[in-house]
């Protein structure tokens, strides 16, 4: 008698499939309650705009995960031995994430919003051991100056640019 495991996913895919699924459910949730609000446009947006956007996109990225349960996960090998070595988990990410949150609240309300999203930016970055200073740096830079011209300019945020104290 031959066994039919082949056509079953393995354990761990079947929780990523169960997973896409529940979102699915959630995304349609929430975008069919969102309707029963006004929804408005982009320009006038109503009190379920916000729901329905939300459900939607969560509705697509369960469907991503749906589609993509089957597959195997490409992993790379750190190690040249078959022996798998017991590791530390890194807790330089957490930590440059949790810091560059304190730094942005802290510059935000006494530097502005330049200092406040460079800093958020360039700390969080230093959280990748494979970022190096001048990266981090170019992406920082980028990213402030399109939080400006995203919050400041186009959005006319109250939040100054540059400010003392």
């Amino acid at each position: 008698m031959e066994s039919n495991t082949s056509a079953r996913p393995p354990s761990g895919s079947r929780r990523d499939y169960y997973g896409g699924a529940l979102m699915v459910l959630i995304g349609l949730g929430a975008v069919f309650q969102g309707m029963s609000y006004d929804v408005g446009s982009l320009t006038q947006m109503g009190p379920g705009f916000f729901p329905v956007v939300l459900g939607g996109l969560l509705l697509l990225i369960g469907i991503a995960i749906g589609a993509t349960a089957g597959r195997p996960a490409v992993r790379e090998t750190l190690l040249d031995t078959p022996e798998q070595e017991v590791m530390r988990p890194d807790v330089r990410g957490g930590i440059c994430i949790v810091a560059s949150i304190i730094a942005f609240v802290v510059l935000g309300k006494w530097g502005g919003l330049v200092p406040a999203s460079f800093a958020i930016t360039f700390i969080s970055a230093l959280g990748d051991r494979e970022n190096s200073w001048l990266g981090a740096f170019a992406l920082s830079s980028l990213m402030t100056m399109l939080c400006v011209a995203i919050f400041w300019w186009a959005l006319k945020l109250q939040f100054p640019l540059f400010t003392w104290g």
